[in-house]
């Protein structure tokens, strides 16, 4: 199936939102919950699937929606119509602070892989499954990078990235990366889960027991602040009973919380 052409516009710089102008008729499908503001003449319906294939089959359909349950994904995505006589717009953008990345999918090949959880939104007619890493190794030790999503299409699709986006391109060359650090990669690519290091490095470095690999030729996305890596830093800094301080910069910071019960 061909994607619709649809146009965008994005705001921000490091807290980014991707506003989608369609023409009539013309529909973008986006995970659930992703949604910001839409104009009057949006229709939206929650549908199990991508809607790039309509005749798939129920069994094809009931397969990818297991997919998606098991690795955590909601079982709906979300597609947006324009019902109207003009352009209307609507707007998304990803739980977390990050960078919003639009691909062409039509100028990487016709597919991409992504993290899990990096998709944002894109034109219907995109096809967006989930993968698993066929290494064993990644399964065990691959963290983020064990469960990939694959979009295939030829129009336009939205990844989101936490912190700053750096692209690399490969040219029969490997990259090392931790796995939380991949957006996403195309090309002719291998992927595989790889020691980090010696004995020592892996306990005291800091950089966990094991890396992803990336080697061929092919561009390759990294993020410089994954959410599991922001997640972790603040559950390390909150308050131990409910996250409700606010007296970190003072010296009555302690006493405060006794005061108002965070402490008890």
């Amino acid at each position: 199936m061909q994607s619709h052409e649809i146009e965008y516009t994005l705001y921000g710089d490091d807290l980014q939102t991707v506003e989608i102008i369609l023409d009539p008729s013309e529909t973008v499908i986006a995970e659930a919950g992703a949604m910001n503001w839409m104009e009057d003449g949006i229709q939206f319906e929650a549908r199990m699937g991508d809607g790039s294939k309509p005749s798939g089959g129920f069994f094809n359909g009931l397969l990818g929606v297991g997919k998606r349950l098991l690795t955590g994904e909601s079982l709906f995505m979300t597609h947006f119509t324009n019902q109207g006589m003009g352009k209307r717009r609507v707007a998304f953008a990803a739980p977390y602070p990050g960078k919003i990345m639009p691909v062409d999918l039509h100028q990487v090949g016709g597919s991409i892989t992504c993290q899990k959880d990096a998709f944002l939104c894109a034109a219907r007619g995109t096809e967006v499954t989930v993968t698993f890493n066929k290494r064993i190794g990644a399964g065990f030790f691959g963290g983020e990078g064990f469960i990939l999503q694959k979009l295939r299409g030829d129009g336009l699709a939205f990844l989101h990235a936490g912190g700053t986006i750096v692209q690399k391109e490969l040219n029969g060359e490997s990259l090392r990366i931790d796995t939380g650090c991949i957006v996403a990669f195309s090309g002719d690519i291998d992927y595989s889960i790889e020691r980090a290091g010696g004995l020592k490095s892996m306990l005291f470095g800091g950089e966990g027991l094991f890396l992803a690999t990336l080697r061929g030729t092919g561009t390759v996305w990294l993020q410089s602040l994954p959410f599991s890596r922001l997640a972790d830093r603040i559950l390390a800094h909150a308050p131990k009973a409910g996250g409700t301080s606010k007296g970190e910069g003072s010296v009555l910071g302690g006493l405060g919380r006794l005061v108002d019960g965070d402490n008890w």
